[in-house]
């Protein structure tokens, strides 16, 4: 056992995991990495894989070696109690994740599918921003990272000659992930994403005991962030003065509710047959 809880927030691109990471690690005694996401700690040992869609056999010996202790080097410079992770590609790869961390505590934060989804075109769209890969570059193992830098390189020519002036990859990258690209237009691929991690994430929670994770409503959060983080902390069993979740919370707003969904317009009526099903399950009509 670890001297510390690691707690791995999963949930689709957009859908306030960062937003959640922020907050939570604001408490003492919660600490993080100092960049976005660690996408490039997991996938070590299995560089050149195809996809984020790790299986179990993949978390072999030498992975998970390396893996943890990424961990416990974040645990050890913070003098953290809890290490919270958040990557959203482990959405699609619990299993494997599971693996590697046995004794991890799950949050699963979902968010309305086309508010996710409108937010998340506008990312496979922007610019590439050189000073948020360097702060991440710091996280890349050395042996990997000519390759990551082969990759960004022609992530950013891709974006320059793309018609549609989109990253050739961004987010979670589900298997046929190009295909996938050629056949759909980009809306329906954030569609298919999003519908991807959910329920990927759903399906293996679901074989774990209810100790062990806990769901929480975006929407919920923002618009109630004392109750909705008090619950999370209950679920963990940590202790926090009212003082400093009142400070954790400062900066947490509604205001983003329905942006998505005004971003898409009447694109929504297409994408509907995609992710309906899914939707209708967390309420979200």
């Amino acid at each position: 056992m670890t001297s510390y809880i690691p707690v791995l927030i999963l949930g689709a691109p957009r859908s306030g995991t960062n937003m959640l990471r922020d907050v939570m690690t604001k408490l003492p005694g919660i600490a993080t990495w100092p960049c976005d996401e660690i996408n490039y700690i997991w996938r070590h040992g299995n560089l050149r894989y195809p996809s984020d869609e790790f299986t179990v056999d993949m978390a072999r010996p030498g992975t998970i070696r390396y893996i943890r202790k990424q961990f416990e080097w974040v645990a050890k410079k913070y003098d953290a109690h809890t290490v919270v992770e958040k990557t959203c590609a482990n959405s699609v790869r619990v299993d494997f994740v599971d693996q590697v961390m046995p004794e991890a505590k799950y949050i699963f934060i979902r968010r309305d599918g086309f508010d996710a989804v409108g937010s998340a075109i506008k990312r496979w769209t922007a610019e590439i921003d050189l000073s948020y890969l360097a702060r991440k570059a710091r996280f890349v193992p050395a042996a990997d990272l000519p390759y990551y830098s082969f990759r960004y390189l022609l992530n950013r020519i891709y974006r320059i000659l793309s018609d549609q002036k989109r990253l050739a990859f961004w987010g979670p990258k589900l298997d046929g992930m190009e295909a996938m690209l050629r056949k759909y237009s980009l809306e329906e691929v954030c569609a298919i994403q999003w519908k991807k991690c959910v329920e990927d994430t759903v399906m293996s929670l679901s074989k774990m005991t209810p100790d062990r994770w806990i769901e929480v409503c975006y929407e919920k959060f923002v618009t109630e962030p004392e109750m909705s983080l008090k619950g999370i902390l209950d679920f963990l069993n940590i202790q926090a003065s009212t003082e400093s979740i009142a400070k954790a919370i400062e900066g947490v707003s509604p205001l983003s509710i329905g942006k998505g969904r005004k971003h898409l317009g009447e694109t929504i009526d297409r994408l509907l047959p995609l992710i309906e099903k899914t939707l209708r399950i967390y309420g979200y009509n």
